[in-house]
């Protein structure tokens, strides 16, 4: 995720690093070569060379545009949602937090509750490595006991298993009479919220925009642009190579920006900083037992990207 401050209209101009201008410079460079080919044959070789009308170049540009709006805005719901579903995860492990240390009336500091703890922490390192295939043994091993770890390198979903060991814990308390049954279902309740945050995001990353959609803005989208100088030639003539551009432009950027938030929880520039959502849970739940030890929060990059 790109954070940086406010800057001037005129330095936004040259903003190089959080934009996708690297994804889409070398098509740039080709439509801006194809409207030098186009002004050199227009004035040198005018009778050989072709002249398309503008018009129906007009007539795909609205239509193009609205299709390119229409996936930007499936992808940017796709972003949003996966956002809303980690707000969703530090939301509940705080209220498990505060379920943990008011209702079972153990000391902030009991062994019991920082297991409890570190587990939810765990669920959130856990889920972050997942869902960028990445590997958790560090992040689980500085909280858990080295016997837990392996057992929960062992599973395929491994935010599931966690979830079981913090479903365990809760049911051993209810059963040393810390509290009943319905206090009980309260916290199994806690438990589901953060289980739907997982199968929200599961369901996010294993199911793509369908591909013959992307397949098909790409092939209009570059097409469009190559063709794009030969219809502007008879109507702007010396203007058609920067014109072109910028029209360009417009349209490689979008589908680049759309194709980084599909995926929001990669390691792309615009996606989402799991690394620092995920250290601001455990921060969260370290803040609620007064912990001192916490773990740093993550600062942005000389590029600006908080990961």
């Amino acid at each position: 995720m790109i954070v940086r401050p406010k800057t001037t209209w005129f330095r936004m101009l040259f903003v190089w690093h959080g934009s996708v201008l690297h994804r889409v410079l070398a098509p740039l460079l080709v439509n801006f070569l194809l409207g030098l080919l186009a002004v050199w044959g227009s004035t040198h070789a005018s009778h050989f060379f072709p002249h398309l009308n503008p018009v129906p170049f007009s007539l795909i540009g609205v239509a193009l545009a609205i299709f390119v709006s229409f996936r930007n805005n499936a992808c940017y719901a796709r972003y949003w949602e996966a956002r809303t579903l980690w707000g969703s995860m530090k939301n509940q492990a705080r209220d498990l937090a505060r379920f943990a240390i008011t209702v079972t009336d153990l000391p902030k500091d009991d062994p019991q509750i920082a297991r409890a703890l570190n587990l939810v922490a765990a669920f959130a390192y856990a889920l972050k490595h997942q869902l960028r295939d990445s590997d958790p043994r560090d992040s689980l091993a500085r909280l858990l006991d080295a016997e837990l770890v392996e057992d929960i390198l062992r599973r395929d979903c491994r935010p599931q298993y966690i979830l079981e060991c913090l479903q365990q814990q809760l049911v051993a308390w209810c059963r040393q009479g810390r509290y009943g049954d319905i206090l009980l279902e309260s916290g199994l309740r806690k438990l589901d919220a953060l289980n739907a945050v997982l199968g929200g995001c599961e369901r996010i990353r294993g199911t793509p925009l369908p591909y013959a959609y992307d397949v098909l803005l790409h092939r209009t989208t570059y097409f469009y642009c190559a063709l794009l100088p030969f219809g502007l030639i008879g109507s702007i003539g010396l203007a058609t190579p920067l014109i072109s551009v910028f029209i360009a432009y417009a349209f490689l950027a979008w589908h680049a920006i759309a194709s980084e938030l599909e995926d929001p929880f990669g390691d792309e520039p615009n996606d989402l900083a799991l690394a620092s959502l995920s250290v601001d849970t455990e921060r969260a739940l370290r803040q609620a037992v007064d912990a001192r030890d916490m773990p740093p929060r993550l600062l942005p990059d000389l590029d600006f990207r908080l990961r």
